[in-house]
């Protein structure tokens, strides 16, 4: 974060990652009529948008430089979790009024829509507060429609995960108060797995350290509960 923060300062440019997160947002935004339909259509909606927005995850600039979109695109239609609390999601869903839906990328948040769509239940994403990598803002929410399907709110945290300390008190407070928070990738799970809270962790696995902690190959696509964290 102090890394990235400081090429900011010298560069004068507040979000270097502006232009490409709009590119990525808008080739996904071409293709949501086309993964919207293969939800719907499918024998199991909820799964394949979970899904989906697992493997969404993939797009990550921070964490590789030379993201192949278009392969990854070519996963998503013939892989599937490698590890899945499909039957724990569900029951949390089924007893939550209120959730939680903390993003990571952006890009991915066209995913992130189409999972919302879903889950037909009032829904706040929580974006970063300050542009940090491609990591998504409200401006990159709104670019993939996210305001369509929820209530867009702001962490309060620039850094590239939730650090609680770091957020606004009102963040800490939905957090607190939801009944359900599903949380985008790695740098959320680095940053929210020891927290006693009913949370869902919806991933790529992308270094070593964290597939050991979770006991899992690295590269490997997930939902785990906090409770298996």
């Amino acid at each position: 974060m102090i890394v990235y923060k400081a090429i900011y300062n010298v560069s004068g440019i507040p979000d270097p990652f502006r232009e490409i997160k709009k590119t990525y947002t808008a080739r996904l935004l071409s293709l949501y009529p086309d993964l919207k339909k293969k939800i719907v259509s499918s024998d199991d909606p909820l799964y394949t948008a979970l899904k989906f927005a697992a493997f969404g995850n993939a797009i990550d600039l921070g964490a590789d430089p030379d993201f192949d979109l278009e392969k990854e695109l070519a996963d998503l239609y013939t892989k599937d979790f490698d590890l899945c609390e499909y039957e724990a999601f569900k029951n949390a869903l089924n007893n939550a009024d209120k959730i939680l839906y903390i993003a990571d990328n952006a890009g991915e948040t066209v995913f992130d829509r189409l999972l919302i769509e879903q889950l037909k239940k009032p829904v706040q994403y929580a974006v970063r507060s300050r542009p940090i990598i491609n990591d998504a803002t409200i401006e990159d929410a709104d670019d993939a429609g996210i305001g369509e399907v929820a209530e867009i709110v702001s962490s309060g945290c620039d850094a590239p995960g939730t650090i609680l300390k770091l957020c606004s008190e009102k963040f800490k407070k939905i957090f607190t108060e939801t009944d359900m928070i599903i949380s985008k990738g790695q740098g959320n799970y680095e940053t929210l797995s020891n927290q006693n809270r009913p949370i869902f962790f919806l991933l790529k696995v992308k270094c070593p350290v964290i597939a050991r902690h979770i006991n899992i190959r690295a590269e490997s696509i997930i939902l785990i509960s906090s409770s298996a964290a």
